[in-house]
């Protein structure tokens, strides 16, 4: 596939200009900035008025291109209504229509509606997105889950995967794989039929996160994605753009210039870190507290490699219905093969609970993390580990508000003292998968007061939450802490409606 153009591409000088200026607080409305006339008469005037005595920067902006503004700006809470009802009357906000093609916008057009989280993120993201299908299935809101799933598959049929979110300057990069979540999830809703129509998106996808694997037959240990160790393949987060992100280019290269790294293998960390979805977070860090010393690239994730196992046993179901047995039997035994090296590398036997794993020391990285939870999700523990896992997460990383997501605080957004809806759903329904029923109503329980209290003194529902200081919002990051918010909304409005008595698809 071809590579689409990014801002930077398309703009060159002009788009460094914005960002080194310091006129912009945020370096992603730059990045989703929507042009008001053909670049080529925009580069054209800028090239003609930029060495001009008087030339204003932000003022030529202006008048050549439009901010991506939030739509809900007009929305008022009304706290004296249940926080189910506050999300029901939020899901028209966050909703968008079929995108219309705009020549030098980053946008990625998408031909069906969808839900954007809210706040600065007014695109469809690709993990963020199964979780705010939770909720729209709560809600009946099917159309929309169907409208999205398709989405995906188009953007898999296009592009060759589904970007990190629906802008140019995501699509070196994806998320964690969820597709095949999705797609069980619309499965449950309507029939078996679903796997058989996503099949081909699923073998794309499948494709996509296994490219190069042949290149690994030599001594060559990684390439992409896919990493080579004693007896298979194993996969990584990977970013094939190696330059600051677009989005928070400023960023980028002052840590780049403060830690003297690299610069491709930096931004390659970075932005693999990115992928992940946990950004950042010390789980990727050589020195926990020191964002400089990131080694995303080095380092096999458990709960990465946790939804490739449950692709590959989704895309046996898809084969196997469609009469395909022996093609079946084969992704069957690449799952198989898979689970067994998540049961070797990832088990941390002195800790007692699933770790992530550095290929390049050939050892665990000793981290505890919410990560953990993802081989309850898909029931690829035993007994014994499940009632371990139960009880580090007990004792190590369940708060007054909820699951940690580490036991780190080190000032990142994915580490103590916050807490992520995704994460809280995870080890919901993986400790249910094992029996664990109580921890998990207990964990529920504190979410959903956590969430429910700060809905009721701020009137808004929160991209994260600090699990461990009732008193205070969540903090650290890239960003102000961001409103809306899709998977929030997705998940509580999931487990409100579970505890009211409502059915609930459950995934697992």
């Amino acid at each position: 596939m071809a590579k689409l153009k990014t801002p930077e591409d398309i703009y060159g000088d002009l788009f460094r200009d914005m960002h080194r200026s310091g006129l912009w607080e945020d370096g992603k409305q730059i990045a989703d900035l929507i042009p008001r006339k053909k670049p080529k008469k925009i580069l054209d005037a800028f090239a003609k008025k930029k060495e001009d005595a008087d030339f204003d920067l932000k003022s030529f902006v202006e008048a050549n291109f439009k901010y991506t503004a939030a739509r809900n700006t007009d929305f008022k809470s009304d706290t004296s209504k249940s926080v189910e009802d506050h999300i029901e009357s939020l899901w028209p906000y966050l909703l968008r229509k079929a995108d219309k093609p705009v020549k030098g916008s980053s946008l990625i057009p998408l031909p069906h509606p969808y839900i954007v989280p809210g706040g600065r993120f007014q695109e469809i993201y690709y993990w963020d997105s199964y979780f705010t299908m939770l909720g729209l299935v709560a809600s009946e809101r099917l159309d929309i889950v169907e409208s999205m799933v398709k989405n995906f598959a188009h953007l898999i049929q296009t592009i060759g995967h589904i970007p990190n979110g629906n802008r140019t300057y995501y699509s070196g990069r994806s998320q964690p794989p969820f597709f095949a979540c999705m797609v069980q999830l619309l499965a449950e809703i309507k029939s078996k039929k679903v796997f058989k129509k996503y099949l081909p998106a699923l073998l794309l996808e499948y494709q996509f996160w296994m490219k190069g694997k042949k290149k690994l037959r030599n001594k060559k240990m990684a390439y992409k994605h896919v990493v080579r160790v004693k007896q298979g393949i194993l996969n990584r987060y990977w970013d094939d753009f190696r330059d600051p992100r677009a989005e928070m280019y400023g960023d980028d290269i002052e840590l780049q210039e403060q830690s003297g790294r690299k610069c491709k293998e930096l931004y390659g960390d970075i932005r693999s870190a990115c992928e992940s979805g946990w950004d950042f977070s010390s789980r990727w860090f050589a020195d926990p507290m020191k964002l400089e010393t990131i080694q995303t690239t080095q380092i096999l994730p458990v709960d990465l490699n946790c939804l490739l196992y449950n692709l590959e046993l989704m895309i046996a179901k898809g084969l196997k219905l469609k009469g395909k047995k022996k093609k079946s039997k084969k992704f069957k035994s690449k799952a198989n093969a898979r689970w067994q090296l998540i049961q070797r590398l990832f088990w941390d036997n002195d800790l007692g609970i699933y770790t992530d794993y550095n290929f390049i020391e050939s050892k665990s990285t000793g981290t505890i993390t919410a990560a953990t939870a993802f081989p309850l999700f898909f029931s690829i523990a035993n007994r014994e580990q499940a009632e371990h896992i139960a009880d580090i997460m007990e004792k190590e990383l369940l708060k007054e508000g909820g699951l940690v997501t580490t036991n780190v605080n080190s000032g990142q957004q994915w580490d103590a003292p916050n807490g992520w809806a995704p994460l809280q759903w995870i080890a919901i329904q993986g400790l249910r998968n094992y029996g664990y029923g109580e921890l998990a109503n207990t964990l529920k329980e504190r979410w959903i007061a956590l969430n429910t209290k700060v809905y009721k003194q701020t009137g808004k529902l929160l991209e994260k939450y600090d699990v461990m200081d009732l008193t205070k919002l969540s903090g650290g990051g890239e960003y102000p802490v961001q409103d809306g918010f899709g998977w929030t909304n997705g998940v509580l409005l999931a487990i409100l409606r579970e505890e009211r008595g409502d059915s609930i698809n459950k995934q697992g």
